[in-house]
């Protein structure tokens, strides 16, 4: 980027930061008076005439009259705008676009309104963080960006309504042309690449387009971390493929999408130089288990960059194999929703980086979370009490939250399910630290698990893995099954060879049932109310198919995370049909 443009957009967030309760105190009111008299806000706020009120009055009488909601609240009038319905229900300004949830944990997707403000305020963050980043690691412009991205198709609802991804509308916007143009930097592949509508295919011209153009990339991105995985995966298995497309200026038959062929074909040309250096860096790479794939293979690449929290934090382990010594930077914080915070220290590792909230995007509130004390019991849904919501400035460090917006698409007081740690401050803005999903997602008795509690177990049993064999966990995910008594957990394992020592992987799953430190699973499994753990196989590519599934049922590859805990029953059905080994825990006797 510009200097100039970098300064221009920092400047502005200082400035935001600085009087970021001010700013959000405005921000509320801004999206009060745009969405005036819309059904949903009509229902509270009634004939009252908020446009003569003060505006931290006007803050006070919307957090004392609008109750918290969730999805759940909101699917009524959604459903309606999916249908057809063009009065103002939730936006004054008609909404013609709807974005989708992956529906990977329950297997069912969300609608969430899309404008273009939303497209709007992801090309300002794209526009922040890449100031920030090049601050740190400053890229040549004019040059490439290796960017795993794979627009989903778009379809028309009961009304009309076009639906689909947030990330397939944001590829298909005006304003992802601008980004580029805004940042310097353009991406290895084109529209038909992107938008090709098969992930294979698209894949496969990725990483084709992106060793055609290796000496010009500056970085390589995806939306999360396992898309880039799951490409280098793959590319252990196609380098030959693609070196002799590279050699020949040829496409390999695989691409059968005419537009995408045509597109590639326009771009590369034979290269056999390119193509006999890259099969000699393949050859030494792949007997050093394609450590240091990556500054291999595109020698000017500055980081990695990637949504890495949450879900994605199982994959930081490979990415750094694939990486080598290239920095790992963690994308910024957001979702469906709404985007939250920016990743304002590129440097720090993603296990301790931290977001910064931009206090125009949304009106956040903010509820305090405290975990019941060890050995208590409740029939709560988790092991949080709440308190009252508090606004952005009044939030404390180390204190634990939940996050709830107010947005300019229409939806007021939506609890997003995300618990937060505020780690201190830029400026007057609160920086955040990504504790997990607060949605309980293992239980059987009065046992609450999380999934950060999950990831810790699973990441106790793949070291001893990983200690004791040269197999390395793949993925994985788990299920409460409670079909018979007592019930108990199931946890999926692919890992990537096929003949594991039997004796390690039943010590894997008495550590890892040894490892769950909530109280209530502890008591239950030494009173045998929840039964033995189960270390569950399964086959070579499962969760591949696991993918496969949700593509083909509408969800996009980019928004794709593997569901740590699912109670999905088709998902089940798969994961029982690809086992292929079971291990019961001898824990607890």
């Amino acid at each position: 980027m510009e200097l100039g443009l970098d300064n221009d957009i920092m400047g502005w967030f200082d400035e935001v930061s600085e009087n970021a309760g001010w700013v959000q105190t405005k921000t509320l009111r801004m999206i009060l008076e745009a969405n005036f008299g819309v059904e949903y806000l009509w229902k509270w706020f009634g004939d009252i005439n908020i446009h003569g009120m003060d505006s931290s009055a006007l803050e006070a009488l919307y957090t004392s009259l609008v109750p918290l909601a969730s999805h759940a609240d909101f699917e009524p009038f959604i459903q309606r705008i999916v249908d057809g319905d063009t009065s103002p229900i939730l936006t004054q300004q008609p909404i013609t676009t709807l974005s989708l949830s992956s529906g990977t944990t329950d297997g069912r997707q969300k609608y969430v309104p899309f404008t273009r403000h939303s497209s709007q305020t992801t090309l300002q963050l794209f526009r922040l963080a890449a100031a920030y980043r090049s601050r740190v690691y400053p890229i040549r412009e004019g040059r490439r960006i290796l960017e795993f991205i794979y627009g989903s198709k778009q379809f028309k609802t009961k009304g009309g309504l076009t639906a689909g991804t947030a990330t397939t509308h944001y590829f298909a916007s005006e304003e992802f042309k601008i980004k580029q143009q805004k940042t310097k930097s353009f991406t290895c592949s084109p529209d038909e690449v992107i938008s090709g509508g098969d992930y294979k295919q698209s894949k496969y011209c990725h990483l084709l387009l992106g060793l055609h153009f290796s000496e010009q990339v500056e970085f390589i991105t995806s939306t999360f971390a396992y898309s880039i995985v799951q490409a280098f995966r793959a590319f252990e298995e196609l380098w030959r493929d693609l070196c002799s497309d590279i050699r020949e200026g040829s496409l390999s038959s695989r691409i059968t999408i005419p537009k995408m062929r045509k597109a590639v074909l326009a771009i590369i040309s034979a290269n056999p130089c390119l193509a006999t250096r890259t099969e000699t860096h393949c050859r030494e790479l792949e007997k050093a288990s394609w450590f240091g794939l990556i500054p291999k293979l595109w020698p000017n690449a500055k980081y990695v960059y990637s949504i890495m929290t949450g879900s994605m934090a199982p994959y930081i382990k490979k990415l750094r194999h694939y990486a080598g010594d290239l920095p790992l930077v963690s994308a910024d914080y957001g979702s469906t929703e709404s985007w939250v915070g920016v990743n304002l220290d590129p440097s720090s590792p993603p296990e301790n980086v931290t977001f910064a909230v931009i206090p125009t995007f949304s009106y956040f509130e903010f509820i305090p979370l405290h975990r019941h004390k060890q050995g208590f019991s409740s029939s709560n849904i988790d092991d949080y009490i709440e308190e009252e919501p508090v606004p952005l400035s009044q939030v404390k460090v180390g204190q634990e939250y939940e996050i709830v917006l107010t947005t300019f698409t229409g939806l007021y007081r939506y609890r997003l399910g995300d618990v937060v740690e505020v780690a201190g401050f830029y400026k007057g803005t609160p920086k955040l630290n990504f504790i997990c999903r607060r949605k309980l997602i293992l239980t059987v008795n009065i046992d609450k698990i999380t999934e950060k509690d999950l990831q810790i177990v699973v990441e106790k049993g793949s070291q001893l893995l990983s200690s004791k064999t040269s197999a390395e966990l793949v993925d994985f995910t788990s299920y409460a099954n409670v079909a018979n008594e007592p019930g108990h957990y199931i946890i999926y394992w692919e890992v990537n060879e096929d003949d594991v020592d039997e004796r390690v992987l039943s010590e894997c799953c008495r550590e890892m049932d040894a490892s769950f430190a909530d109280y209530g699973y502890i008591v239950s499994r030494r009173t045998n109310t929840i039964g033995p753990l189960e270390l569950c196989l399964l086959e070579r590519g499962t969760f591949r198919k696991i993918l496969e599934y949700f593509v083909s049922n509408g969800a996009g590859v980019n928004q794709f995370k593997t569901p740590r805990c699912t109670s999905n029953q088709v998902l089940v059905r798969i994961l029982n049909l690809c086992t292929i080994k079971k291990f019961r825990s001898t824990a607890y006797g």
